[in-house]
């Protein structure tokens, strides 16, 4: 496949170019959990514990930038944001389904077992 140009980045084929957009240790899992609910910024962090808020921040407004999810701001005291997967961010899920799949069956072959607790 040729080489080509988007927003002035060069892509080498169409895997790159999704991974730019999905890839990362953060965007899939932030999908994954929001393909169930619409959630706000507080239960995403609780979800995701190792995520520092400067990154889930990071990660989010990217997401919405590329048409993944939404962000809905209330116009209330305290402020409410609620986060929530658009049907481009649900087209995502059967690939994070597949790659989840397929670390486990990796980690099945080399014994890792998860760690359940700290």
């Amino acid at each position: 496949m040729p080489d080509f140009l988007h927003n002035g980045k060069l892509y080498y084929n169409p895997v790159e170019f999704a991974m730019s957009h999905i890839g990362g240790t953060w965007k899939m899992p932030i999908l994954w959990r929001l393909n169930k609910q619409v959630m706000r910024y507080s239960e995403l962090k609780k979800y995701l514990p190792h995520i520092s808020h400067k990154m889930l921040t990071t990660q989010l407004r990217e997401l919405e930038a590329h048409g993944f999810v939404t962000r809905t701001v209330f116009p209330v005291v305290p402020p409410h944001v609620e986060y929530r997967i658009t049907d481009k961010g649900r087209r995502v899920i059967p690939v994070i389904e597949t790659i989840r799949q397929f670390g486990r069956e990796l980690m099945d072959e080399l014994g890792i077992v998860e760690r359940t607790g700290p």
